[in-house]
């Protein structure tokens, strides 16, 4: 990558996507458990884990911050919004076979996070990224074309709210991890309020034993570390450049839906994963010439 590129940043992105594409891998481990279920359960032992690690580093001060700040707080709210119903349809998703339409959607997230910086950011979009994002929407279009309408439900229900998520957490004046505790500390009286009602209708998945009790509390760290990664990722790189790191999660979801889950490979779908990759290999080339900038650094 070139030089104008955070380096730390960087490796913040691929590894909160490296993270997100073996998610699924996860959460098939919970699939005797209702969707919802399982996003409440994220919702709480993430509260929790990420309350521990502000204490833990002397973040107190900043939190109250972010919860004084009026501004902040609101767009926080419609951040945590957005990465609720991403979890749930997520979820919802891998749990019914279609990690394919959930990879489609973070494929065609990229040229959503291009499509924000160009209108609302005022970034600019070169001739490499113009083709690499051309060659990726056919791609996806493609797909689209040969899935089902609950596929891509799923798939532009994921990409939007995601992409939409990526906006507001870049421009919001919060640190990433002052930024989840707010977003999970809002979330947590509805995720509690929503175990407490499923609770009288059916047993929760804590009664299954503890190698479920135990899955469950790993989901903190599982929701958590990404979500860290990537915050930190989207204040250093520009949208399009995470849109661009971003083919690497659906990549591995892919691959995984294919290979592990067995879900159907036609040529279709073939050609879409051609498309993408095409789409990917002319954006690194083209972002290796010299005195190519790609990115302007941003405070942590």
């Amino acid at each position: 990558m070139d030089e104008g590129v955070d380096r730390r940043g960087l490796a913040f992105g691929v590894g909160a996507y490296a993270l997100w594409g073996l998610l699924p891998l996860y959460f098939r481990l919970l699939g005797p458990i209702d969707a919802g279920e399982i996003v409440a359960q994220r919702v709480l032992w993430s509260a929790l884990l990420v309350a521990v690690i502000v204490v833990a580093v002397g973040r107190g001060a900043q939190l109250r911050a972010a919860f004084a700040d009026r501004r902040a707080l609101a767009n926080l709210v419609a951040s945590a919004a957005f990465i609720a119903i991403n979890w749930l349809v997520y979820v919802w998703a891998v749990l019914h076979g279609e990690v394919l339409a959930a990879s489609l959607a973070y494929f065609l997230n990229p040229l959503l996070n291009v499509l924000l910086g160009v209108v609302l950011l005022g970034e600019r979009m070169n001739r490499t990224q113009g083709a690499a994002v051309a060659l990726a929407g056919a791609g996806v279009a493609l797909f689209a074309f040969g899935s089902s309408w609950i596929a891509l439900g799923i798939s532009l229900s994921l990409a939007i709210s995601f992409a939409l998520y990526g906006l507001i957490r870049k421009t919001v004046s919060v640190g990433a991890l002052e930024g989840l505790m707010v977003e999970t500390t809002l979330l947590a009286p509805v995720a509690l309020g929503y175990l407490l009602l499923l609770s009288t209708t059916q047993p929760l998945a804590f009664d299954q034993g503890a190698g479920m009790a135990a899955l469950l509390v790993v989901a903190g760290a599982v929701t958590t570390a990404p979500l860290l990664l990537f915050s930190a990722a989207a204040r250093r790189l520009r949208l399009a450049t995470m849109g661009m790191l971003q083919f690497l999660a659906p990549s591995l979801q892919f691959l995984i839906a294919i290979f592990v889950f067995g879900e159907t490979l036609t040529p279709v779908r073939m050609g879409c994963f051609a498309l993408i990759w095409a789409g990917l290999a002319v954006y690194v080339v083209g972002g290796r010439r010299p005195g190519r900038r790609d990115a302007t650094p941003t405070r942590a």
